[in-house]
């Protein structure tokens, strides 16, 4: 049975063909137990089988998922009754995330279902409807409508079967309606739909409706004499509000509800800019006849669109007046929440803990100076309370001046206490040497925290001593941390420790959290598996051990193991580009034997392993029906090679055609794949669609798109935007096309393909209402920047009047600032110097002006600096002479060690840091792990002499940005057996600068830490070995034990012959 089980698990298409074979008793039989949702359990003699759990498990599997699905379509509504089959497939839909449902599908949906079952259909759907494709959309659009119509009572052309009732059994699927269409619904059924409670929920939804379909919508309604400018209708509209026209002779009143209801438009995928512009008109009606002051907190998450110069004229009363409204709005500028803070802050005076959780958002805005200030008392009480979520958005200077205070008045004995006061992220910004201050840990302290890595190492390692048993400790770790949080400190010497049937027993919190794990982490899991029981190792480990181990993989269990690696993350298990390529082979040799070809149910299998496949088999290995499903998996690659985006835009081409003739679906399902194309190619994409063009442009947020890419967005923004250039009238500047708001707002990332002198010679008004869009801009050239600047100069006057807020909304073009001009700001708020020391781009000379000016203006020695002072300073640090970094505090350097060491900077200034370590870790022959993973790159300050005294156990516990940092003449002086200890991370930061300077040996030494080995003799058993044991308790998921009954009683009822 189980063999039988296995081979139809993991050969999907036997199972459909078994399905398909099965006589009307036996299919209704599995269906029916497929569709159950009691826990039976199975007893044949010894042998019990959990039903329940094996029928969840088969609806994970992806080939199991497609081959009930499609068996589903074609016999199911023959054999059962309709609401049983769409209950099903609505089963297995919700666990293929989509990918089934293509367009031709459709064809093979019944046309005749009772009307219950199509609702019940309509609404699986419905849920899906963000999982599908445009061109999927469209084809089950008109499958719905084509029912709906067909039972409409419609007599004629002129009279529309779009009844309320169909636009609700419709949802989502009603932005596929027609503009004739719509304008067709009778005023009686749209009044109808309009007054149903659930219209507004279903509204809210429309995310993908375009502005001319929203305002045939508003049309309809209106002629249904519901009217327009009543508050209940408005609140009915649900995203319909976003495109409100009807502007003329309105009362504020009703344009202050308008602003409150479209608070919900940032959810509409595109037409921003012209939703801000509608906020903008709305805004200057809610305060017609009265003043700002009046009406601030009325005008909703419309406020965000105020200037700074508009929030400066504020009176103080007035914003403590609106604080509940502003305290919630998403969206604010960093430079408006410093203005906001300060109005507040000025008619409240004191700093308490009401004030400061009345703030909410704007809490960002506070100095750490006042942070610092706040009376104790009041911050322990608001850290114990629920506002203390908004800690997690402060600047880490911020953090710091808060966490500062808190530990000020907290004595050595009452440090847990105090621990357990922090919560959530806040909690990693606490130092190592504050954890060291309290012996007395418990793991219930834990919880709900999130850990830095040497928190965690440090943590596991002491309560190991605690905590005697590791299974308790475990179970401490999942319960206790956030989200298992612990398991970052399990060390390879606790993992090799553990009995086998503890380790078996709690495998299963390591794979939970496999995320959580590095990849040194994931290489001793594997190696304590293969050790304690392979023949039930789940597969993906396998990746992580040396690539001769691959030959373990027997051809039976080849499918096992690529699905398995398909649902991991190969570049997080594999760190070597060389052993990954010997994976992909592996993975090659089970899928594509005898030069076969992908169908769909193998690339099912591939999972995230499609990202890697080579672009070879990506052309010619992939069966053209087997492409869609491909390319769904394929959007969420991050970083296809050159090779594979042109296989990819080939294939494209070949199955849609060149670009002048795609649909808009088509253009639509291509979303981050028109990067693939020219700037000749995508013309008519953007002529023809500008709209989708546009709105998939702005998607792409992951990866900066080619440079023609961006000029194809330009072209299109600037040929679409309906404004004339909004120049400067300066001189110079006549017949420029300056960029207006719309434009920089719709073009993001494009906004790098402005001229220098378009960007000097855009209007005051705009530099003002987008600097901080601007500011955040990667692709823009130095002269670029240095025409922003020049425009914040014409705007705000030379920098020696530029207030805090100005700087703070420089971002980036801050860099354009030369040495003088940074010596003119007022540096003396040290958050100012945060905002500024965020930028990494900085030289050394410009980096040692701010260090200077911060110094200068706040009055500071370097003696004097605290440890927010000198979290602050960020990378500014770098620019401190050798000599001063002596009169550093020790009790302040202590506290931050963490944060310095993110820094990348000189050898010298390392080594200086590396020294000031010694005096709060001790000598480094003393270091621990937990110590080398909080120095970070302080670590690279080592001598070679210190370094060679290192214990080669903790070599995998140096960041990898300190491998990157040693300079190559000291790396040289590791030992083969300190090289091979690196780890597979670590041994991967090695830079070729430092691999050149190796002895022979030192690189083989490498390459064994690349690839995952060890040196230990029982870890180098042969792989013929017999399994040393098999698992005792219930087997982790995917291990042999559970490999033969995934299936569970749907393929019981397909057994070749009786069981009992």
């Amino acid at each position: 049975m189980e063999n039988h089980l296995e081979q139809r698990l993991y050969q999907p298409q036997k199972l459909l063909e078994d399905l398909r074979e099965t006589d009307a008793q036996q299919f209704r039989t599995a269906m029916k137990c497929l569709l159950e949702d009691k826990k039976d359990r199975l007893e044949l003699e010894d042998i019990v089988i959990d039903l329940g759990e094996i029928r969840e498990q088969a609806l994970q599997s992806p080939g199991v998922n497609r081959s009930l699905f499609l068996v589903t379509l074609e016999r199911c509504f023959q054999v059962l009754n309709a609401l049983e089959c769409v209950k099903i497939l609505g089963r297995v839909l919700r666990g293929s995330s989509g990918s089934f449902l293509q367009p031709d599908i459709t064809q093979r949906l019944p046309r005749d279902l009772r009307e219950d079952a199509f609702k019940n259909l309509s609404a699986v759907f419905k849920d899906l409807y963000d999982q599908t494709s445009a061109h999927t959309q469209r084809a089950l659009y008109s499958w719905m409508t084509g029912i709906l119509q067909t039972s409409s009572n419609a007599t004629s052309d002129s009279v529309s079967w779009v009844s309320a009732e169909n636009l609700w059994i419709l949802g989502r699927y009603m932005v596929h309606l027609s503009f004739e269409e719509i304008m067709k619904i009778s005023p009686t059924e749209i009044g109808l739909f309009i007054s149903y409670d659930n219209a507004t929920k279903q509204l809210d939804t429309v995310y993908d409706i375009t502005p001319r379909l929203a305002q045939a919508f508003l049309d309809r309604i209106s002629s249904s004499n519901f009217d327009m400018r009543n508050t209940s209708t408005i609140h009915r509209l649900g995203l319909l509000v976003c495109f409100y026209d009807d502007l003329d002779f309105l009362d504020a009143a009703v344009a202050r509800v308008l602003l409150h209801q479209m608070v919900k438009c940032s959810h509409l995928r595109g037409f921003q800019a012209g939703i801000q512009k509608l906020k903008a008109d709305l805004l200057d009606i809610a305060t017609k006849n009265q003043t700002l002051n009046e009406t601030l907190g009325s005008l909703s998450d419309a406020v965000v669109g105020l200037t700074c110069d508009q929030l400066e004229s504020l009176s103080p009363m007035a914003v403590h007046r609106a604080i509940s409204t502003l305290n919630q709005v998403s969206g604010w500028a960093k430079s408006q929440v410093i203005i906001l803070s300060s109005k507040y802050l000025a008619h409240e005076k004191v700093l308490s803990f009401y004030n400061v959780s009345q703030m909410g958002v704007l809490l960002a805005g506070v100095s750490t100076q006042a942070l610092y200030s706040m009376d104790r008392k009041d911050l322990v009480q608001f850290m114990r309370s629920t506002a203390s979520q908004h800690l997690s958005h402060l600047s880490p200077a911020q953090q710091q001046g808060v966490l500062s205070k808190f530990w000020q008045m907290t004595e050595a004995g009452d440090a847990a206490s105090a621990l357990g006061d922090i919560r959530g992220v806040f909690f990693k910004e606490v130092s190592l040497f504050d954890l060291w201050r309290e012996p007395g840990f418990n793991s219930t302290v834990l919880k709900e925290k999130e850990l830095r890595k040497s928190q965690a190492l440090f943590l596991y390692e002491l309560l190991s001593k605690t905590t005697r048993r590791p299974d308790e400790l475990l179970r401490s770790a999942v319960l206790f941390s956030s989200a298992g949080q612990l398991v970052k400190g399990v060390q390879c010497s606790h993992i090799e420790a553990m009995s086998s049937d503890t380790f078996l027993a709690h495998f299963q919190y390591f794979e939970n959290n496999l995320s959580l794990l590095s990849p040194y982490q994931v290489n001793c899991l594997a190696w304590k598996y293969w050790k304690v029981s392979r023949s039930s190792m789940p597969p993906f480990l396998l990746a992580t051990l040396p690539a001769r181990y691959l030959a373990s993989v027997p051809a039976s269990q080849c499918v096992p193991f690529v699905i398995s690696l398909g649902k991991s993350q190969l570049d997080s298990l594999v760190l070597d580009s060389h052993k990954k390529n010997l994976v992909l082979r592996k993975v090659q040799q089970c899928l594509f034997q005898n030069d076969s070809t992908a169908d769909e149910y193998a690339v099912d299998t591939l999972g995230s392993l499609l990202c890697h496949l080579p672009a070879a088999i990506m052309e010619h290995g992939i069966t053209p029906r087997a492409w869609a499903t491909a390319l769904h998996g394929l959007r969420d690659c991050a970083d296809l090679s050159p090779e594979q985006k042109a296989v990819v835009r080939r294939r494209l081409l070949e199955q849609h055609g060149l670009p002048q003739n795609w649909t808009a679906e088509t253009t639509k399902d291509l979303g981050p794949f028109l990067a693939l194309f020219s700037g000749d190619e995508l013309s008519s994409i953007t002529t023809k669609f500008p709209d989708i063009f546009q709105q998939t442009a702005s998607k792409m947020t992951r990866t900066l798109p080619p440079k023609e890419f961006l000029w194809a967005v330009f072209e299109s923004v600037r040929n679409s935007s309906d404004e004339n250039p909004s120049s400067d009238p300066s001189s110079g500047c006549h017949g420029v096309a300056a960029p207006s708001t719309d434009d920089i707002l719709k073009l993001a990332e494009a906004n790098a393909c402005w001229t220098p002198d378009a960007l000097l010679c855009m209007g005051e008004d705009t530099f003002i209402r987008n600097v901080e869009l601007l500011g955040t801009i990667k692709g823009f050239s130095r002269p670029q920047l240095i025409a922003l600047k020049e425009k914040a100069i014409q705007v705000w006057d030379v920098p020696f009047y530029w207030r805090q807020h100005h700087i703070v909304s420089l971002g980036r073009i801050a860099l354009a600032l030369n040495e003088s001009e940074l010596e003119q700001l007022d540096l003396s708020s040290i958050d100012t110097v945060a905002s500024l020391s965020q930028q990494t781009e900085w030289t050394s000379g410009q980096a040692k002006s701010i260090l200077q000016g911060f110094l200068e203006d706040s009055g500071y020695a370097i003696q004097d600096l605290k440890s927010f002072h000198l979290v602050g300073l960020g990378a500014t640090l770098c620019a401190m002479n050798i000599t001063e970094i002596p009169l550093i505090k020790i009790s302040e350097f202590r506290v931050v060690v963490a944060r310095i060491g993110t820094l990348f900077c000189s050898t010298h200034v390392l080594a200086e840091f590396k020294r000031k370590a010694e005096v709060v870790f001790g000598d480094p022959t003393e270091w621990t792990s937990s110590i080398l993973q909080e120095l970070g790159t302080i670590a690279a300050g080592l001598t070679k002499e210190e370094l060679q005294m290192l214990d080669k156990d903790l070599m995998p516990y140096f960041q990898p940005s300190a491998v990157k940092c040693l300079p190559d003449e000291i790396f040289k002086e590791l030992s083969p057996e300190q090289i091979a200890s690196l780890g597979p991370e670590n041994a991967a930061a090695v830079t070729d600068a430092q691999r050149r300077q190796l002895s022979m040996l030192q690189r083989q030494s490498l390459q064994l830490a690349l690839d995952g080995a060890k040196t230990r003799s029982w870890l180098d058993a042969p792989l013929s070995a017999s399994p040393t044991r098999a698992p005792s308790s219930r087997s982790p998921l995917g291990v042999a034990i559970c490999w033969g009954l995934w299936l569970g009683c749907p393929l019981l009822a397909l057994m070749p012959k009786p069981l009992w």
